[in-house]
């Protein structure tokens, strides 16, 4: 694994940070209070941590995943201008593709996973690069078909090469404290309704060591990429038993896959939650995540509400030091509260994924399972908390989903508007591709 830039240079926000810095002015009647997109880490402290090093498996790691990448679409893996999956882009439609790269057959026409986050080298670090020259794509996928073959695959992360085409699917699970690991659920407690449920991973952030997912009711599940675990090369793991997972006897399973990574911490909103997509709502949901690396890199988040509802969501921004500590480790102090420092109105629904670069908004909005996509840019803010505004609008694919910005240079002083990532969602219309803003 190669050394990756510290996180130690970034300003980190004081674990005692005073309430009186978090307390906002009385907003406008249509502005946001940034106190409602407070985050505080998950109540275990390191416990999650220590069960996913207590794990009795060998380490995997991402050059591993790169070297052992095991699907491929047999016909067009990946192309550049031009759709990979002709089937994904509505016919008519215009959608100015740089790249694109395509699910095999199978992953293309499954109704069991549906694919939603993406997330890149780019987001990782400046240079763009891992190990040998990779340059990964990561999707994840939820589990659609929770129970209906009796069981809740959870969430997977697809490692991709955009150049082959070529990629590997993760499976994302959740350490118990008996040494045993379960799929990542919308619950994890059993006796809640909500463990038959699979989490909906709609956005993911791959950013140094971690990787975010985010957690629509909640906030942000954490994994790390030094915490990756290899059943094919462990004498008490297995790839075999695409029915099982975790401990059974006294070997471990992944449901199949070759590759288990398990959840290492979370960060939780702390303002009360109301009916969402209401303006009486104070928690957002998390439906997206992106990196903003214009100035200070930034967390950015926002939720999907439909048309038709009160409000058409919200988006903000976190200072990302701000979630590790001077060591470049996950903050789990549970006194600790990382604070957003800007937060929109949106001025669009059925927004699927967002990202911002030099102040300006990046939305994607789905519309359907036949109509194509939209990608809306924004004028810069006026504030850090007014509704955003439209300032132009091209087509994407049909189903668009979450947004990953792979920007120009590889000065993190001076990086420049380049590429948007994103998945279409559907099945038969699969495909993840860039396009340039316009």
């Amino acid at each position: 694994m190669r050394r990756r830039r510290s996180l130690a240079s970034l300003t980190v926000l004081s674990l005692a940070l005073p309430l009186a810095a978090v307390m906002q002015a009385p907003a406008a009647a249509d502005e946001l209070s940034l106190s409602n997109f407070q985050l505080r880490p998950n109540a275990y402290g390191t416990e999650l941590r220590d069960r996913a090093d207590a794990l009795p498996l060998v380490k995997g790691t991402v050059t591993n995943i790169m070297n052992d990448l095991n699907r491929q679409d047999d016909d067009d893996p990946a192309g550049t201008g031009e759709a990979c999956e002709p089937n994904a882009l509505q016919s008519g439609s215009s959608v100015a593709i740089r790249r694109s790269v395509c699910f095999n057959d199978g992953d293309n026409a499954t109704t069991q996973w549906y694919p939603q986050g993406v997330t890149t080298v780019a987001d990782m670090q400046a240079d763009k690069q891992w190990g040998d020259g990779y340059q990964p794509v990561l999707v994840s996928w939820y589990d659609h078909n929770d129970l209906e073959d009796g069981m809740v695959k959870g969430v997977r992360i697809s490692f991709m090469n955009p150049d082959t085409g070529a990629y590997r699917h993760v499976l994302l699970v959740y350490p118990r404290a008996n040494g045993d690991y379960d799929t990542v659920r919308v619950s994890m407690d059993p006796s809640n309704g909500s463990y038959n449920t699979s989490l909906h991973a709609g956005g993911i952030l791959w950013y140094g060591n971690h990787l975010f997912v985010a957690d629509t009711a909640r906030g942000f599940r954490m994994f790390d990429m030094r915490r990756i675990y290899d059943l094919g090369a462990s004498e008490n793991g297995t790839t075999s038993g695409a029915d099982k997972v975790g401990l059974h006897g006294d070997m471990y399973y992944g449901y199949g896959y070759r590759y288990v990574m398990p959840q290492v911490g979370s960060w939780t909103r702390t303002a009360s939650t109301g009916t969402k997509c209401t303006a009486s709502d104070g928690s957002p949901q998390f439906s997206h995540v992106s990196l903003d690396r214009s100035g200070t890199d930034h967390v950015v988040a926002g939720e999907y509400c439909a048309g038709g509802e009160a409000v058409n969501g919200r988006v903000a921004a976190w200072p990302i030091a701000g979630a590790f500590d001077g060591n470049s480790e996950l903050i789990t102090n549970t006194a600790y509260r990382w604070n957003a420092d800007t937060a929109h109105k949106l001025p669009v629904s059925n927004v699927q994924g967002a990202t911002r670069f030099n102040g300006r908004w990046y939305l994607s909005r789905s519309r359907g399972t036949s109509t194509a996509g939209t990608l809306y840019t924004t004028a810069p803010a006026t504030s850090s908390t007014t509704t955003l505004q439209v300032d132009g609008e091209q087509q994407l694919s049909i189903g668009p989903e979450d947004l990953a910005h792979w920007q120009t240079g590889t000065d993190p002083s001076s990086p420049g508007l380049g590429d948007l990532w994103t998945v279409g969602e559907h099945p038969g219309k699969r495909m993840v591709y860039s396009v340039s803003p316009r």
